[in-house]
């Protein structure tokens, strides 16, 4: 298979100037505010977006640094396989959090619940819809012990110089 490219959409704006400080996942970004500016050639796919409560943004770390098949998690000290964590040092840097939207004016949706560093690449923008994807789930592994310690987890620059 060939190389695969993609171009980013848009840029996410937030408070987060870094990495390290930033929170973890959108559980545990509760209320923090952020925008996302969708470049105008793509705007006009933003129609009916006002209609959903929350979108899933699918974006590049673009500060990672490298990537490893094993790592420590946030949340833990031992290292773990990249696909049973949500780390961005992967093969393929792509992050995915669900946020809030607020309102749109224009080409910018004021989201809320970010957990994202700020000049972040956008690459796509779907509606969150719960019957699509929300399951019940049996068992999250080993974060089955950790998962508690997600409000108040932040990243501690692990992976970024």
């Amino acid at each position: 298979m060939g190389e695969i490219k993609y171009q980013p959409i848009g840029v996410i704006h937030s408070p987060f100037q870094e990495p390290k400080g930033t929170p973890i996942q959108p559980a545990g970004a509760k209320g923090i505010r952020g925008t996302v500016e969708v470049f105008p050639e793509y705007a006009n796919g933003l129609k009916d977006v006002d209609g959903f409560s929350h979108l899933i943004l699918i974006y590049h770390f673009h500060l990672s640094q490298g990537s490893s098949l094993e790592a420590k998690p946030y949340m833990d000290n031992q290292a773990r396989g990249v696909f049973a964590m949500r780390g961005p040092n992967r093969p393929n840097p792509i992050g995915i959090s669900v946020v809030r939207l607020i309102r749109i004016e224009k080409n910018i949706l004021h989201i809320q619940d970010v957990d994202i560093v700020d000049g972040t690449p956008l690459l796509d923008i779907k509606p969150y819809v719960p019957e699509f994807d929300t399951r019940e789930v049996d068992k999250i592994g080993w974060l089955e012990q950790r998962v508690h310690k997600l409000p108040t987890s932040k990243d501690d620059g692990r992976f970024t110089r």
